[in-house]
């Protein structure tokens, strides 16, 4: 009989680091306050813990699957290598030009954020790509060889090349790399391979973000590995990438910046899995943890995609005025909302929550590591959400007079309103962020968000998730087993899988067959490549091109079928391509004035095939379990302080109901049920909160 495999999932977040061991259909998990100076260290002392809770020894692990922040955080806090960028003569400052698009049209004194590469760090050389391929210009090698001795001699921690059109042709950026290798003892990325679109400010964006954090991480992998060995774990290391699959450390080491969403991405994976045990296929996810807050869409089980993001907006969270990073990603809307995210009153007395967070140290004032300004999780335990004495399992005793008198401090006494007023303020102001940043991810999708259910997970989620849902008008919520540690367990729901893609401009009128299976051929090699690194399972793919009519400025997506082509499929793409600007736009262009249309990128994304969950029938439950205890918690549908009944999340049997409101309480987190909802245990443990309204 084949040994069941032991597979640990450990995620680093801004607050904390979560970490889940799978066994035998068991989960077993475990929170640690993340140690900045050392992250690895809080991934070892959960998996002692879990491995204790198991009866287990490193040596016993098949697997160790990880997700981090740290690449996110290194690109926000501008902590990453000093980097040089050596790119074509002209095109020195496009990452500091931007798009010239403005974020905020009507402010006069609006400031683009800086360029992740000052001026005087970036090079140019002569040297030429022509938009199809060709060489225009030679590359000017003695150049490079002077521009080398320089970044040597300049102390440089990494380098990033990024010429014209190489995702055409890459033939000079691999030229350049040589001529510098040779010379320089750093690590050099090159566009063609971080990030193979058309495009150049966001492609030398990426390339440079890749560069700016790659010795970082390769220093923390490396680290990670160390470590993991000298406890006695012997079993390969895989990362979750941005896109919801598996991939290498090696990989990882290499293009760091594919990793620069890889915590939430588990989440959203989480949330798929979730959606495919139930059966739904409309659902929202919300994760919230210590530092921000995730939405994420999935629709037929599984997270939108998108091919680009943006890290760290400096403006009000607007969209175009962060760091654009152009990788396969699972689209979400982030915002910083999470448990330690600090609590403000603006110079307009407005209540005003985040982005800055206490993280784990100081953390929120309760935590009693010395902090002094008040957080959510302050918010949460004055309104009574939480139990002082149970916080993280008794891990952590929290102090309701620190959190009180923090919430005074800052926010009551400016405003003249008690503790208790102005914790409810702060929890509102959160609350409506949260549900406005869903509201509008779900109109830029086309979707209507009260029509879903909700997947609530993360430490914090479950202790806001019925409001949030009174906001949105969502009448049904799940909170699955293991909430607290949710995207840690979606690390070990992910499959291995790889999105590889490249943009080579192909008009329908032209359309060479020839041209187009060779570059399906390379990006499916390239993709499956990596997933066979880690799994020899049978394979999936999904291929896609991204199409425009002539003159656009942006694509959308058009699935392709998996074979080669002919020539007489340029008939068959041009009516894909308008059936599906039809399902986006309500219509398509008449094709009368001889408007062209044209495959700007194509992807190929490879995973293996893992198996269907087992499928869970949901129940509404009419059995009452007796509370083992009652506190005060606000309900902030009714504005006052009302009786809760206490219940041991363990102690629930399936079908059993528990009426609003009530705090359901576990290790992780806890979940508070308002005045406005039931909850129903399911027969996979999940609780499932319903409207009361809805269900009579």
């Amino acid at each position: 009989m084949a040994k069941d495999p032991i597979r640990l999932g450990a995620d680093i977040g801004g607050t904390f680091t979560d970490v889940a061991l799978e066994w035998r259909g068991q989960i077993f998990s475990a929170k640690v306050l993340t140690d900045y100076a050392a992250p690895e260290q809080a991934i070892l002392d959960g998996i002692e813990t879990v491995l204790g809770q198991a009866g287990l020894t490193p040596a016993d692990l098949d697997l160790v699957i990880h997700g981090t922040t740290l690449a996110t955080n290194a690109l926000i806090e501008r902590r990453g290598a000093r980097t040089a960028l050596v790119t074509t003569e002209g095109f020195r400052d496009v990452i500091e030009m931007r798009t010239e698009s403005r974020f905020a049209q009507y402010d006069l004194n609006m400031q683009l954020p800086a360029p992740l590469i000052p001026r005087e760090d970036r090079f140019t050389v002569r040297g030429r790509i022509g938009a199809q391929g060709q060489e225009l210009e030679p590359l000017d090698e003695p150049a490079l060889e002077a521009l080398a001795d320089y970044i040597a001699a300049a102390g440089f921690g990494a380098v990033a090349v990024g010429f014209i059109h190489s995702y055409m042709n890459p033939a000079h950026e691999a030229r350049a790399r040589e001529i510098i290798a040779a010379k320089v003892d750093v690590p050099i990325s090159i566009s063609a391979e971080v990030s193979p679109q058309m495009r150049e400010f966001e492609r030398f964006n990426t390339v440079c973000a890749n560069a700016y954090v790659r010795p970082r991480m390769a220093d923390y992998l490396a680290r990670l590995q160390v470590r993991l060995r000298e406890m006695g774990a012997r079993c390969p290391v895989f990362m979750i990438h941005s896109g919801g699959g598996l991939i290498s450390v090696e990989t990882a080491a290499e293009f760091p910046v594919r990793l620069v969403e890889s915590g939430p991405a588990g989440g959203a994976i989480f949330a798929a899995d979730m959606a495919r045990r139930f059966g739904l296929e409309n659902v929202v996810s919300y994760d919230m943890g210590g530092t921000t807050a995730k939405i994420c869409l999935i629709g037929d089980f599984a997270p939108k995609t998108a091919r680009s993001f943006e890290v760290a907006r400096t403006y009000r969270f607007a969209k175009g005025s962060g760091m654009p990073i152009s990788i396969p990603v699972i689209e979400m809307i982030e915002i910083g909302a999470g448990g330690g995210s600090l609590a403000w009153v603006d110079a307009m007395g407005r209540i005003q929550t985040g982005p800055e967070s206490a993280g784990s140290e100081p953390g929120p004032a309760c935590y009693q590591r010395g902090g002094t300004r008040p957080a959510i999780t302050d918010a949460d335990l004055v309104l009574g959400k939480i139990d002082p004495e149970n916080f993280a399992g008794g891990a952590i005793r929290l102090s309701a007079g620190k959190a009180e008198a923090a919430i005074r401090a800052q926010v009551a006494e400016r405003l003249g309103l008690d503790a208790t007023a102005a914790a409810f303020g702060i929890c509102e102001v959160v609350d409506e962020n949260m549900a406005n940043a869903a509201r509008v991810h779900a109109v830029e999708n086309g979707k209507n968000i009260s029509d879903n259910v909700m997947v609530a997970f993360g430490g914090a989620a479950p202790l806001h998730a019925a409001r949030l849902c009174e906001k949105l008008g969502i009448n049904e919520c799940l909170i699955p087993p293991g909430a607290g540690v949710g995207s840690a367990i979606g690390f070990l729901r992910a499959p291995f899988g790889y999105e590889a893609l490249a943009s080579n401009v192909v008009r329908l009128s032209s359309f060479d067959a020839d041209q187009v299976n060779a570059v399906i051929a390379g990006l499916r090699d390239t993709a499956e490549g990596f997933v066979r690194q880690g799994s020899d399972a049978g394979m999936r793919r999904e291929i896609t091109a991204f199409m425009r009519y002539a003159g656009q400025g942006w694509e959308i997506p058009v699935p392709l079928p998996d074979r080669a082509f002919t020539d007489a499929d340029a008939e068959g793409l041009k009516q894909a391509f308008r059936d599906a600007y039809a399902r986006f736009f309500g219509r398509a262009i008449d094709g009368s004035g001889g408007l062209e249309i044209e495959i700007v990128t194509i992807s190929v994304k490879a995973e293996d095939i893992r198996p269907a969950p087992e499928r869970v029938e949901i129940t509404r439950g009419e059995g009452r379990a007796p509370a083992s205890a009652s506190r005060a918690v606000f309900d902030p549908a009714q504005g006052k302080e009302l009786p809760s009944g206490v219940f041991e999340r363990s102690a629930l049997v399936p079908g059993t109901r528990v009426a609003g409101p009530a705090v359901i309480v576990e290790d992780e987190t806890a979940t508070v049920v308002t005045s406005s909802f039931d909850a129903v245990m399911q027969a996979d443990g999940s609780l499932l909160l319903t409207r009361k309204e809805a269900a009579a």
